[in-house]
């Protein structure tokens, strides 16, 4: 083990344990952590905070630290001028997303690193992403001067951009009725459909994200409304991302974006909340159209998971980074000649090549990405011999290579427990379990259910936001709090076991307590247990991961479904309100995807399926294996504790009943009758 003695340099980042902020643990710069020791410091010497953003797998990040951070006539300038404070934007969010609403506010833009220059109170007046050195050093020389010129010009941005900040996400209380109409619902599913590459998939252009939410919409509106369009741009989508090289071929698990147009060529981090939405989507995909390869994509992401993302203690880690041995890919990348070598038998290398697109030019900078350009039987005629003959072939080549490729040095891994992105890995688990069958799954799903329950989450219903090695040290954010219980919720239908749904409603009733803003009628991202920042800001817009007020306006309404709690339901219908003209008259309707999502409900309402009896975990499960889209499952064994279970059970017969609006269609028990009712 290498101790702070035998480096230059250790600063007050030693003793955290977030990755991200341990590499710069030995940086000449004097790095803080943020918190209240770096800010009384600021104030008590009248210097400028100087704050700095970025996550473990973020190569940029890298870069920067490398031409600025560890040098030392850069750390000079730094330590003699300002307080300087390095944040993990992952254990940070309510951090980032102030100095990041600076930077939009300021440049327009935004991206990480993120480099924010501040008052000693935290008010910002200068953001912008990733600098080269010598610009680097421009931007502190400019401020400074204008710190010793023009404080008052500073003081000034400062308080424009404070007040920005304030203002950024505020929401007019809608009090009048809203409509809530087919038509507006039909316009969002056209805005999206225009943003489709309908070669490629996904959206148009480069970089290409995944954007799972997005496409989970587009697959409950092609069913429900037998939409070939909708379906063909899921379909196209998640087909080109499982031949691509964003999907590593030989370990499984999706990598953050490809940088190109064609789901091509990575940026090879690899991240456990896109991987955990990964799998519900294919999971939900395989229900509809059984293609076996989104079997196999959800088999080899979450052995994926397994292998290189999970603790001892069934919690997954965050991620893994882009770089190894300081090279971007590097881990993941294979000349022609190697592969030829790892292979050993010319035709088996000949077949690899050909199905993995691999040249001696090579097909990315010099060097090789596995990807599919060509179907296995396209393929095999090409070759001149049988499908089966070219997947055995393929088979024993893919294992030579990923034992190989394992004896490299790999990825740095960023091995804190977040749980927020836990619980998006959970409910892929669920949905794993619910598409495929597999009870290993399913008993994956509820070790993690375990572990952030014991681990993460308090007896009162307070929750950490992040774990390693034992401990804890930041307070829960709603966005832990609202995936949370929507994973919660999951797992009890899945498991007719009230423990789940209890705590979920648990969490529940303590978001409403310390989140809540009742003048706004909607949440905060942060509890009112926490310390004040310059502003107390509200997540009302989805991105990669969907927001936590339009989260937490869905389990509003999914609990108060199941609760027949009219106050939840009426708070969760308020949020959809307030919300509701920006979701109809948004042209990039990506930003609202799971606010759509409950507005669809306004249109389409859920499917209430009670299923009591001695086999309702069977039907449960057989039901489960078919797409139901807007449905809300419960029951159980004996009636339990929900309202819409009275008086359900019938001696010695397992019913199923069909509900919408609390009223049921006669029971039934076959699930072939129960699917027909939905129709």
């Amino acid at each position: 083990m290498v101790t702070s003695e035998q480096h230059k340099y250790t600063n007050a980042l030693i003793n955290e344990t977030s990755p991200y902020l341990l590499q710069h643990a030995h940086n000449p710069v004097d790095w803080y952590p943020w918190g209240e020791e770096a800010l009384k410091k600021a104030e008590e010497e009248d210097k400028l905070l100087l704050i700095s953003i970025g996550y473990a797998a973020c190569h940029w990040c890298h870069v920067m630290e490398h031409e600025s951070f560890e040098d030392e006539e850069v750390a000079q300038m730094m330590n003699d001028n300002f307080i300087n404070i390095k944040v993990d934007r992952e254990e940070r969010p309510d951090i980032d997303d102030i100095y990041m609403t600076a930077c939009h506010l300021t440049t327009g833009r935004g991206g990480w690193p993120l480099n924010a220059i501040a008052l000693p109170d935290g008010r910002p007046f200068f953001a912008g992403t990733y600098f080269p050195r010598k610009e680097w050093m421009g931007v502190m020389k400019q401020i400074l001067t204008l710190k010793s010129n023009n404080y008052g010009e500073l003081v000034k941005n400062a308080e424009v951009i404070s007040q920005g900040i304030q203002d950024s996400d505020q929401l007019e209380v809608i009090t009048s009725p809203v409509e809530y109409a087919d038509e507006d619902l039909k316009k969002i599913r056209k805005r999206f459909i225009n943003r489709i590459d309908f070669k490629e998939g996904g959206r148009y252009g480069a970089p290409k994200f995944p954007m799972p939410n997005n496409f989970e919409f587009l697959l409950k509106y092609a069913q429900k409304f037998d939409d070939e369009e909708c379906q063909k741009a899921v379909d196209l989508t998640l087909s080109k991302m499982a031949e691509g090289g964003i999907y590593d071929q030989l370990g499984g698990g999706f990598a953050r974006y490809s940088v190109d147009a064609y789901w091509h060529a990575p940026h090879f981090e690899k991240m456990l909340y896109d991987n955990g939405q990964l799998v519900s989507l294919y999971s939900e995909a395989y229900k509809v159209n059984k293609d076996p390869r989104y079997a196999e994509v959800i088999e080899e992401t979450i052995e994926f998971i397994q292998r290189e993302l999970m603790s001892e203690e069934f919690g997954f880690y965050s991620s893994l980074d882009a770089d190894s041995e300081g090279e971007e890919g590097k881990f993941y990348v294979f000349q022609k000649s190697e592969i030829d070598s790892i292979i050993g038998d010319a035709l088996d290398s000949k077949y690899f090549c050909e199905y993995y697109n691999v040249t001696p030019a090579g097909n990315w900078e010099h060097t090789n990405i596995l990807r599919i350009r060509k179907s296995a039987s396209e393929v095999a005629e090409k070759l001149g011999i049988e499908e089966k003959q070219l997947r055995e072939s393929l088979d024993r080549s893919k294992q030579a290579l990923f034992d190989y490729r394992s004896t490299r040095i790999r990825p740095g891994l960023d091995d804190k427990i977040l749980t927020s992105w836990n619980a998006l890995m959970l409910i892929g688990l669920v949905d794993a379990y619910e598409a495929l069958g597999k009870e290993e799954y399913l008993k994956l799903a509820l070790n993690n259910a375990n572990f952030l329950s014991n681990s993460m989450m308090k007896s009162d219903g307070r929750l950490d936001r992040n774990y390693k090695n034992g401990s804890s040290t930041i307070n829960g954010f709603l966005s832990d709090y609202a995936l949370l219980i929507y994973a919660f919720h999951h797992l009890y239908e899945a498991t007719f076991d009230e423990e789940w749904l209890t705590k979920a409603t648990t969490l529940l009733e303590y978001t409403l307590e310390h989140f809540y803003d009742d003048e706004q009628k909607m949440f905060n991202y942060t509890s009112d247990l926490d310390p004040a920042l310059v502003a107390r800001k509200k997540e009302n817009n989805d991105n990669v991961i969907p927001g936590s007020n339009s989260m937490m306006s869905r389990n509003l309404f999914r609990l108060g479904t199941l609760y027949y709690n009219t106050d939840w339901l009426e708070k969760g219908n308020q949020m959809l309100k307030n919300i509701h003209e920006d979701i109809t008259s948004s042209s990039t309707p990506d930003f609202y995807s799971n606010w759509i999502q409950m507005f669809y409900n306004k249109i389409v309402p859920p499917y209430e399926i009670a299923i009591v009896g001695p086999n309702a975990k069977a039907i449960r499960a057989e039901m489960s294996q078919s797409y139901t889209g807007n449905a809300l499952f419960l029951g159980g064994t004996s009636e339990g504790s929900l309202p819409l279970l009275k008086n359900k059970m019938q001696e010695g017969q397992t019913t199923i009943y069909v509900c919408q609006n609390k009223v049921c269609k006669l029971p039934v028990t076959e699930t072939e009758k129960a699917f027909e009712l939905m129709k």
